[in-house]
């Protein structure tokens, strides 16, 4: 399927770039989503026509996403568990609690745009990432304390 990007999608191209992707990725993710329209003379002549426009929105929404990880460092994160031993968590902290914890900070992200390399386990300080665009990541730390503490 051939398809021309209304916006940047990371791992695959800029705005404009015309691509050619599997059928279910364009027809279940990229064409519903908005992120491309079908490769055809008439979408060609149609983007064209709003090219300025679509760059224009690319860049204020990286300026932005800039601006947000800049607001992000410095902010600091700390979250109380049990453990088991004073060491190990009963559980995990998950990208969902860190999505809580930045909305309790002021911060609105969504838990797909958390990126945890190892899972959180144990008490101490972890880091993490935050991705606000296909260029843009902030990464970040969270304290995990143990609440007999």
């Amino acid at each position: 399927m051939q398809l021309i990007l209304l916006e940047r999608v990371e791992g695959l191209g800029n705005v404009g770039d015309e691509v050619k992707v599997r059928d279910g990725y364009g027809r279940n993710y990229l064409l519903p989503q908005g992120k491309a329209t079908l490769a055809n003379n008439a979408n060609r002549k149609l983007f064209e026509r709003r090219r300025a426009g679509l760059e224009a929105r690319q860049r204020s929404e990286l300026e932005a996403a800039k601006a947000t990880a800049g607001k992000l460092a410095g902010v600091d994160l700390s979250v109380m568990r049990s453990t088991s031993d004073g060491k190990h968590l009963y559980g995990s902290v998950s990208s969902a609690d860190l999505a809580e914890l930045l909305a309790q900070a002021g911060f609105s992200v969504e838990r797909r745009n958390i990126l945890i390399d190892e899972p959180i386990k144990s008490l101490g300080d972890h880091s993490f990432r935050v991705r606000l665009h296909p260029d843009v990541t902030a990464k970040l730390a969270v304290k995990v304390q143990s609440e007999a503490a």
